[in-house]
């Protein structure tokens, strides 16, 4: 009896899939007519909850997408799992939203280390990791892990930066730096040591790192300052960011400052921080900063403050991050869209690496590009620098080879 069951459930799901077919739509894991379910893994809780914001504002987005009628008609169901910024609980919580869940894709998961931590699984599993919120180049490595994807700019790409600026403006500056002991943080030295050259080696005369489990860095900007350095650069989230630009002040250190745009927030960091304490303080930027004037007059900032003000009015208005959260949800609907009603895990994957769109709230110039051999979505930024109110961009645009 068991045996005729199973049988006669295989033959229904051959006459679903087939009925699908001749209708045009093929769909995969967690979807629907009517739903794409989709999951999240962030920090709600713990030491990166400042990244928190990124999950409100997306769910925001597609709530507001939603009453519009979905993507192609269908609602997106965003199922989001708090990890506590813990790779262990990254693991637990993505095999969750996999094997239970049952979701479409993961999106937009937080963090380098945790989305490295799953990466493996999420390839072998054939499972779209989409557009992690993380600078890291190995989600950018389309060989090895075709099913993961980053979306902003690499924190070599930042590194190299700042690098170049340095050099350029302050050829005898003598290099500090703090950096979380991770990949982000290893690859930020990359970034540095790969954009000062031959003169890495002397330019960077002292290095301290941190974990996500220390209470502070004060110690590690004490003996960055006692090394004799007269520049500092932060490879830091924004815990620790607003920690380092705190303790800087208070020891009386005037270091030439430059801050990874992880944590590169008005509301998260620089208040925190004290605002006066972070003037001079920069950074690079490649969404449309809301702290920025700048963009006041621009369609892509009144529509976003529309939004905000609709959608999420406890959001901050003057956080970046949650333009991240904004953009990024775009992103994904733009990807949604172009699968049709062809709904399966590989061809939003395809889709994924055929994007070129220029999104409103990116700055103007900054296309979101990708392609069957670039799984880096963003390779351009600006710099910015810290006025005491908002990061205000100046310079020239910076950018990589579209194609490796």
């Amino acid at each position: 009896m068991a045996r005729m069951l199973c049988c006669a459930a295989a033959v229904l799901g051959l006459i679903a899939m087939a009925a699908g077919s001749a209708s045009g739509k093929e769909y995969g894991p967690g979807v629907s007519d009517t739903e794409i379910k989709i999951g999240q893994t962030a920090p709600l809780s713990g030491p990166g909850s400042a990244f928190s914001v990124f999950p409100k504002a997306a769910s925001a987005y597609f709530r507001m997408l939603n009453e519009q009628g979905g993507v192609n008609g269908r609602k997106i169901n965003l199922i989001i799992a708090d990890d506590g910024y813990s790779p262990p609980k990254t693991v637990d919580q993505t095999r969750r939203l996999v094997e239970d869940e049952n979701v479409f894709a993961v999106f937009m998961a937080v963090g380098t280390a945790n989305s490295i931590a799953v990466r493996k699984y999420m390839n072998l599993r054939k499972v779209p990791q989409l557009f992690v919120t993380s600078g890291a180049s190995a989600f950018g490595n389309y060989k090895e892990y075709p099913w993961s994807i980053g979306w902003g700019p690499t924190f070599m790409i930042e590194g190299t930066a700042f690098a170049t600026y340095i050099l350029k403006h302050t050829p005898n500056a003598r290099i500090a730096l703090l950096y979380q002991n991770d990949d982000f943080g290893k690859e930020y030295l990359m970034g540095l040591q790969k954009g000062l050259g031959d003169r890495a080696g002397s330019m960077i005369i002292k290095t301290q790192s941190y974990e996500l489990t220390d209470p502070t860095i004060d110690s590690q900007i004490i003996a960055l300052k006692a090394s004799g350095a007269d520049t500092l650069v932060l490879a830091t989230t924004p815990k620790f960011g607003a920690q380092a630009i705190r303790q800087v002040s208070d020891i009386g250190w005037k270091p030439a400052t430059y801050m990874s745009y992880a944590s590169a927030s008005v509301t998260q960091v620089m208040q925190p921080a004290g605002v006066e304490r972070g003037i001079g303080v920069v950074s690079s930027v490649f969404h449309k900063d809301p702290s920025d004037p700048l963009w006041h007059d621009d369609k892509g900032y009144k529509d976003w403050i529309a939004f905000m003000d609709k959608y999420y009015p406890e959001g901050s208005k003057v956080d970046v991050l949650n333009v991240v959260g904004y953009n990024m949800a775009m992103t994904l609907v733009q990807v949604l869209r172009q699968c049709g009603d062809i709904l399966t895990r590989e061809n939003v994957m395809r889709e994924a690496a055929r994007l070129d769109v220029q999104l409103p709230m990116v700055v103007d110039g900054i296309r979101v590009r990708t392609s069957p051999t670039n799984f880096y979505p963003i390779r351009s930024l600006r710099l910015a620098r810290f006025d005491g109110k908002s990061f205000r961009l100046f310079g020239e645009m910076v950018s990589v080879p579209e194609d490796k």
